[in-house]
């Protein structure tokens, strides 16, 4: 089995933390991705590897066993557990005249895993105990990234994707919440020798919307109201995620008041039919090249109040 560098593969060293992982993997899956390179499919395998490479090295008990045992860090446990065997049938033979091979610190750990699944004719502990199909193994759990405007975060609907060239689709419920992470269960690489598949995690990652701000199901938005309907009082129109509504304004509304539409807010994430509130902050903006009659009748203003 050919040793694939998944450090070289995200372009990063082997101290990279995983703030460095995640940058690099972002920054390559977009320059990769299918939607970006359309019928490309030098781009289509490249994408394919950086994923396998993130969902290496961003699961950091997974990073530790392939920093370890390189490409057969998915049967590091199984080699421990032969390992810890062997040690001690090595020291109940030595009572009898011989002692069996060690496997020692820095060794190469190719010829072990060959006798144990196959694929070498090595003779070691591994192929005489269990032989090259004797076991079952679950597959690889999977992590994966989607994208979402807030706007599309807001209704359920659903989403086609390819993973290990299998379309998976998936309800996504509103609310869902930015950085929050579901798990499909057996979606993931397949099994070894019968085994079970792998479960796929697939992380949300919501876009900021150019007009609302999120913190949970309540939204924020500021809205501009003029002067004159700040001080005489009237109605602003406000966007919300479902049309738009009107708002009266007080008069002497003062700048930065805010006002709170119930229920206009973001979907709560499994609740159908519960909303958050939206927020609305006023900005009264300040008339400018005002006319001299204008300014004139503002001096006269500044009188009356005098």
């Amino acid at each position: 089995m050919a040793y694939i560098d998944y450090y070289k593969i995200l372009g990063i060293d082997k101290n990279a933390s995983a703030e460095d992982i995640k940058k690099a993997y972002r920054k390559l899956a977009r320059k990769y991705h299918p939607d970006v390179n359309p019928g490309d499919k030098e781009a289509e395998r490249k994408f394919k590897e950086i994923n396998e490479a993130n969902e290496v090295l961003s699961h950091p008990e997974n990073r530790k066993k392939y920093d370890k045992y390189g490409e057969h860090w998915k049967h590091g446990e199984e080699y421990e557990k032969a390992r810890q065997q062997q040690q001690h049938s090595k020291q109940s033979a030595s009572y009898g005249g011989f002692s069996g091979a060690d496997f020692g610190e820095g060794e190469d750990f190719s010829d072990f895993f060959q006798s144990m699944f196959g694929g070498g004719a090595g003779s070691g502990f591994g192929r005489s105990s269990r032989g090259s199909t004797s076991g079952k193994f679950r597959g690889q759990d999977i992590s994966a990234e989607l994208n979402l405007h807030l706007r599309d975060a807001a209704t359920t609907h659903q989403q086609t994707f390819e993973i290990n060239g299998k379309k998976v689709r998936i309800t996504i419920p509103a609310g869902i919440a930015d950085g929050q992470k579901i798990k499909l269960k057996g979606h993931g690489s397949p099994g070894y020798n019968g085994g079970p598949n792998g479960d796929l995690y697939i992380t949300f990652n919501i876009a900021e919307d150019p007009h609302f701000k999120r913190n949970g199901d309540q939204l924020s938005a500021e809205v501009i109201v003029d002067l004159y309907t700040a001080v005489l009082g009237g109605e602003v129109n406000v966007k919300t995620l479902d049309g738009s509504v009107n708002l009266k304004v007080k008069p002497g509304t003062q700048n930065g008041t805010k006002a709170r539409l119930k229920g206009k807010g973001f979907p709560v994430y499994k609740k159908e039919g519960e909303f958050g509130d939206l927020v609305v902050t006023y900005h009264v903006k300040i008339p400018t090249n005002l006319s001299e009659k204008e300014k004139d009748l503002f001096q006269q203003l500044k009188d009356l109040q005098r």
